[in-house]
C-alpha cells in the first residue's frame, strides 16, 4: 500500500488538515463548495461521503486527496473505482444524534471487512469516543494489526462547555485530545485528531501526538464560500503555530 504523497508529506511533517463534509451530506452544490473551499485555503485533503455520483462529481473538482467515508465496506469499492484515494471507516458523530452507537467488536470487524475487500487502499478507521480510554487504546492498536493505515479520534459531541471563550473551547476538545495523546504513543501510524477542534486546539492535537487535524462543522455549516476559505486558512495557520517537534 502506497500512502498519497502529498498526504504522507503532511502527516511526517505534523500540519496535515483534513476538512469534513459529512458523511450524512449528500448534497452535491454543498459539498462542491465545501471543497472547493478546503483547497483554496490549503486543506491537505477533504473528506466526503462514499457515494459513487458524488464521488464522481467531486473527483473532477479537485486535485485534493478524496477520502470518503462510510460504514458499509461495500461502498467503498464502488467510491474507490470512480476516483477516492482513501477510505474512512468512521465520522460517527452523526449517527450518536440518532442513538446509534459503534462497540469496538463491530469497528473491529467492519476494519477487516473492508481490508479484504481493498486489501491495497489506504484505510483510516475512527475509535469511537464512547468507549472508556483504556480500550479505545486496546482498540486502535487492534485496528492497525487489521491493517488500518491511519488512525482517527473523535469526541467533540461528548462535551458541552460549561465555560465560554478560549476556556470552553479546550473544554469542547478534551475528549480527542486525550484520545490522541494516548493513541498516539501506542500505535506507529499515523494519529488525525478530529472533532471539536478549533483555532485554539488545532495547536495542542500536534502537541499531544497528533499528525494532523480533521474538521467539519468549523467549516462546512458556514453558509457561504468566501468564509469557508477564510476559515481553512485560519485552520491551516493554527497547525503552522506549535513546532513538529515538540510534544507533551
Amino acid at each position: 500500500m502506497t500512502m498519497h504523497p502529498r498526504l504522507a508529506r503532511a502527516f511526517a511533517e505534523k500540519n496535515a488538515l483534513k476538512v469534513i463534509s459529512g458523511l450524512n451530506n449528500f448534497n452535491r452544490d454543498h459539498v462542491a463548495t465545501v471543497v472547493k473551499a478546503a483547497e483554496a485555503g490549503g486543506a491537505t485533503f477533504v473528506d466526503i461521503a462514499a457515494e459513487p455520483a458524488l464521488v464522481a462529481t467531486i473527483r473532477n473538482l479537485t486535485n485534493l486527496p478524496l477520502c470518503v467515508s462510510a460504514v458499509e465496506p461495500k461502498l467503498f469499492v464502488s467510491a474507490i473505482e470512480v476516483g477516492a484515494d482513501l477510505i474512512e471507516i468512521g465520522n460517527f458523530d452523526s449517527f450518536y444524534a440518532q442513538g446509534r452507537r459503534f462497540e469496538a467488536p463491530e469497528v473491529l470487524a467492519l476494519t477487516e471487512e473492508t481490508r479484504a475487500l481493498l486489501p491495497e487502499v489506504t484505510l483510516s478507521v475512527t475509535v469511537p469516543h464512547i468507549l472508556p480510554l483504556d480500550e479505545q487504546i486496546e482498540l486502535a492498536e487492534a485496528l492497525v494489526q487489521a491493517g488500518a493505515n491511519i488512525i482517527q479520534t473523535e469526541g467533540g459531541t461528548s462535551i458541552t462547555p460549561v465555560y465560554p471563550g478560549v476556556r470552553g473551547l479546550i473544554e469542547k476538545a478534551a475528549a480527542t485530545l486525550a484520545a490522541a495523546h494516548s493513541i498516539s504513543k501506542a500505535v506507529e501510524v499515523p494519529v488525525l485528531c478530529a472533532s471539536g477542534l478549533s483555532n485554539v486546539t488545532i495547536p495542542m492535537a500536534i502537541a499531544a501526538g497528533a499528525s494532523g487535524v480533521g474538521v467539519g462543522s468549523a467549516v462546512n455549516q458556514l453558509d457561504n464560500e468566501v468564509a469557508m476559505v477564510a476559515q481553512v486558512r485560519s485552520l491551516v495557520e493554527a497547525l503552522a503555530e506549535y513546532p513538529a517537534k515538540v510534544k507533551i
